[in-house]
């Protein structure tokens, strides 16, 4: 398997954890819909939180949250409102990235709280 998957797979393994140590509850992991994805899925306050996971082994070309684009969004935010209809929720939503990279021997976290709107139409 390449290097970025199992990277990826990290990076959401340290998420997750990262998240219920702070309270969250995880409602799910890695749910598709079509071609889209959503890395975490979670709750707290009353409040869906979706979460895009962004993870490097190293920060020399950008800086994980910077690789999230127009198209990207659009994908997340249609993906969530599948989610949200699959399972007839009337809850508000936040849209966080979490960004994951080595500092030192172990890796930083950063949380980004609503991190991006839903675009308007």
């Amino acid at each position: 398997m390449a290097q970025h998957n199992d990277t990826g797979r990290e990076g959401e393994m340290y998420a997750r954890t990262y998240l219920e140590k702070q309270n969250y509850k995880i409602r799910a992991c890695n749910w598709r819909y079509g071609k889209g994805e959503l890395d975490i899925i979670a709750e707290k306050d009353g409040m869906i939180i979706v979460v895009e996971v962004k993870s490097r082994s190293t920060l020399y070309f950008e800086h994980p949250k910077d690789s999230i684009n127009t198209g990207k969004i659009k994908r997340i935010v249609a993906t969530t409102h599948e989610y949200i209809l699959s399972h007839a929720l009337d809850m508000d939503v936040r849209f966080d990235v979490i960004s994951v990279y080595p500092e030192g021997q172990t890796f930083r976290i950063e949380h980004i709280e609503d991190a991006f709107s839903a675009p308007v139409h």
